[in-house]
């Protein structure tokens, strides 16, 4: 989970800095997505600092989880419960492939995230007071 976290980090940094200072030779990886390109270039650099954020607070939740702090718990479930909200919203707005390959997904990361295993493991790490 903490390098599924770490990916999403890279991948909205490098999604942020192209938004957020186009023209740049790291431009061309928007052809893995030109579709997502097309309806976030029009935002400006606005929507660039907002993929900054996102990768700042996943590698927040990066360095919780491989610290097995509680809140890196709680911030990982947070993020893919957002991310499964996400899916759903497009899913049901016509991108049923993508968005339904996200809920399902989204949905394995919640399970496996919120099993009894993997809190308890969080909540061991904490130090009691």
């Amino acid at each position: 989970m903490g390098i599924f976290l770490i990916f999403g980090a890279c991948m909205s940094s490098l999604a942020g800095l192209t938004l957020a200072f186009p023209g740049t030779a790291i431009d061309r990886i928007w052809i893995l997505n030109p579709r997502a390109y097309q309806q976030l270039a029009p935002l400006g650099g606005g929507v660039g600092v907002l993929f900054l954020l996102l990768a700042g607070v996943l590698t927040t939740a990066a360095i919780g989880w491989f610290q097995h702090r509680i809140w890196g718990w709680r911030l990982a479930v947070a993020i893919i419960a957002t991310q499964f909200a996400g899916d759903l919203v497009n899913t049901l707005s016509g991108h049923a492939i993508e968005g339904g390959i996200g809920v399902v997904i989204a949905s394995a990361l919640l399970i496996y995230l919120l099993r009894k295993e993997v809190k308890l493991a969080f909540s061991a790490a904490e130090p009691h007071k």
